[in-house]
């Protein structure tokens, strides 16, 4: 017990340094998903990318394979997108902000599995994964 008393300061140390490694793997659970890990969850799990951007948006560019329902028309396009409510779905969107808002629509609407891409279409270019344009 006196080994503890007068090196207080080493279990002090030790405490911050093994939080300080758990830190990160908070922090990108938060944010969403990697391009990596959303095309690891497309190809075991089926899931369903869709792209929130507005028709002029995603005719410029979109995560390959991805389908189009705007932000706005989630609550009216999304059921008849994708009827199966247990299949994930990945949010996308240029910079994750509106695939957030997307997100929670989607839960409301009784989606079960529904994550963003974090980073967004940026990263998923980023990352060298294939980008499609509408001619």
């Amino acid at each position: 017990m006196n080994f503890i008393v007068e090196n207080w300061y080493l279990f002090l140390l030790a405490f911050v340094s093994g939080g300080a490694l758990f830190l990160p793997m908070l922090k990108s659970g938060a944010n969403g998903l990697t391009p990596s890990a959303a095309v690891l969850l497309v190809n075991r799990e089926k899931a369903v990318l869709i792209d929130v951007c507005g028709a002029d948006e995603f005719a410029e560019g979109h995560a390959g394979g991805a389908k189009n329902v705007p932000v706005n028309e989630i609550d009216e396009r999304l059921p008849t997108v994708v009827k199966n409510k247990a299949l994930p779905l990945v949010m996308v969107c240029p910079s994750g902000a509106r695939a957030t808002r997307a997100a929670i629509m989607a839960r409301r609407l009784g989606y079960e599995n529904v994550q963003v891409l974090a980073g967004g279409t940026k990263a998923w270019r980023e990352a060298g994964l294939p980008i499609e344009k509408k001619a």
